[in-house]
């Protein structure tokens, strides 16, 4: 079909974005074809039905994450080929369950922070770094977005710039605060190259970036699951750790409602007589 080769061959693709892209046009212009049509009956009839067989059982059922890649891309083809205004607007993607990540155990998180031990002023910066996302539940952004006047060791609370440009107000925990403080005394002022109000610098001065958080541990937002995890396992509830995570809503925390869930069973168990 001539018309997926004039999309493919569009300047505005990237190499990797037409290569993923190839596979699931070609796919959509076979079955337009097997069944005697054209780009030109394609509606929100025919869009839906494609959608529809997507979904239907076949000798491997396909994940809806790669049913909603199929149809971003067939979308694509449709409005570069048709025009933004032939294209149907439905959402037609299966929704994903949400599903929380694997979430990291205390004694986890424990032997990782310990692994960060070692001399001179980069250990010392990443195990605070570390054990601060842990237990005030940040995002790397958040974290290294954190200027020394947000710590506030008198109150133990940190003041945090959120998604959005919202702030919020969490716990500074004993733990982090000792380590951040014995990060300030002993290595940060090593690291300092200049005026800079960055809480956490490079090795160079400057204020760390979220790689550099990643290659200190690899999977820094398991470390923000895990302080969410843990404090309901601990008997905290879900409007807290909303306030504490930052979401705007409650229905993003709800991810973890099944960890609720399981606390709850526990102190039924323990609780009622009928148990």
């Amino acid at each position: 079909m001539q018309a997926i080769e004039r999309f493919l061959d569009s300047p505005s693709l990237s190499e990797g974005t037409r290569r993923s892209y190839r596979h699931d046009v070609e796919e959509f212009g076979r079955w337009l074809q097997s069944l005697g049509l054209g780009l030109d009956d394609v509606d929100v009839r025919v869009f839906t039905e494609y959608a529809a067989e997507l979904g239907r059982a076949r000798p491997r059922k396909l994940a809806p994450a790669t049913i909603a890649r199929k149809i971003a891309a067939i979308r694509s083809f449709l409005r570069f080929t048709l025009g933004p205004k032939k294209v149907p607007d439905a959402s037609l993607a299966p929704r994903r369950p949400k599903r929380l990540p694997d979430t990291p155990k205390t004694a986890e998180v424990e032997a990782a922070l310990d692994a960060l031990v070692g001399d001179g002023p980069l250990p010392l910066r990443n195990r605070a770094l570390v054990e601060l996302v842990y237990s005030a539940g940040l995002r790397s952004a958040e974290a290294v977005g954190l200027d020394l006047a947000d710590v506030d060791f008198d109150r133990e609370q940190l003041h945090v710039r959120g998604k959005g440009g919202k702030e919020r107000i969490v716990p500074l925990g004993e733990q982090a605060g000792h380590l951040v403080a014995q990060y300030l005394h002993e290595a940060r002022p090593q690291l300092a190259a200049g005026a800079n109000n960055a809480l956490f610098l490079s090795a160079r001065g400057r204020r760390l970036d979220t790689s550099t958080l990643r290659r200190v541990f690899a999977h820094p937002h398991s470390l923000r699951h895990a302080f969410a995890t843990h404090l309901l396992e601990g008997g905290a509830d879900l409007r807290t750790i909303q306030d504490l995570l930052g979401h705007s809503s409650l229905s993003t925390t709800q991810l973890y409602s099944h960890v609720d869930g399981r606390r709850l069973r526990r102190v039924y168990d323990k609780a009622h007589p009928r148990s």
